[in-house]
């Protein structure tokens, strides 16, 4: 894995994060469109990481900390590149982000139809915390 480069995103990454993310991360929600990824690179320029191979796009994480809770998004690795480690590069950073600022536990959202992904998680040590739901509320658009 020696050619793997992780790098923050910057905001001439985005289009291809989003694009990359419709092929190997089941698609897009409510959120991942450009303004939002714009606003997460802006506010937090060290929360999406990429994972590059020969200079092309091969993993994407989202390493978000708000001060109390570390929380992991998009975890996603090329359909050709999986199972070379690299998503468990795209952790390892994460984690090390985390520490560095001072977080004490990460927790990561999978989709329960995500069978590849759970594996995945449950390999690098994630486990569900089957008390917990997740409830979620669309907010409006921000008036101008």
């Amino acid at each position: 894995m020696d050619d793997l480069r992780i790098r923050a995103a910057v905001a001439a990454d985005i289009d291809a994060v989003l694009a990359f993310w419709q092929a190997a991360a089941e698609g897009t929600s409510i959120s991942d469109d450009r303004a939002g990824v714009a606003r997460l690179v802006d506010r937090d320029p060290e929360a999406l990481l990429l994972a590059e191979r020969g200079g092309e796009l091969v993993g994407t994480v989202i390493a978000g900390f708000d001060g109390w809770r570390c929380h992991l998004y998009r975890l996603a690795v090329r359909p050709d590149h999986r199972r070379r480690g690299i998503g468990g590069a795209l952790l390892a950073a994460a984690e090390e982000r985390f520490v560095r600022l001072g977080g004490r536990r990460a927790d990561a959202m999978v989709l329960d139809r995500n069978d590849l992904g759970q594996a995945a998680w449950r390999a690098a040590a994630y486990g569900p915390e089957e008390q917990w739901t997740r409830w979620v509320k669309p907010l409006p658009a921000p008036t101008a």
